[in-house]
């Protein structure tokens, strides 16, 4: 499952997050999303976990945690290709 990690400090690392979501469960990979012209972080990022009810148990224990000064959010990410169509 991917999740969706929200209100992270800019300063706030890969490896932090991915130790932060390991005490709940098996991280298969953690992304921060960049600025593209900086390349400093946009304060969001993403974490894969392959095993369903360990995400929701990390879902459900870190989001509103502080992380750092920040109060992260964290949810359930909805890839572009599950979303559904309202065209038809």
């Amino acid at each position: 499952m991917k999740l969706l990690v929200r209100n992270l400090a800019r300063t706030t690392t890969e490896q932090e997050i991915q130790e932060l979501f390991s005490a709940h469960g098996t991280v298969a990979e953690c992304t921060l999303v960049l600025d593209k012209e900086t390349g400093k972080s946009k304060g969001f990022g993403f974490v894969e976990m392959p095993n369903a009810k360990e995400a929701k148990l990390a879902k459900a224990l870190l989001n509103e945690t502080r992380v750092g000064t920040n109060r992260i959010r964290v949810k359930f990410a909805q890839d572009k290709e599950q979303q559904p169509d309202t065209k038809s």
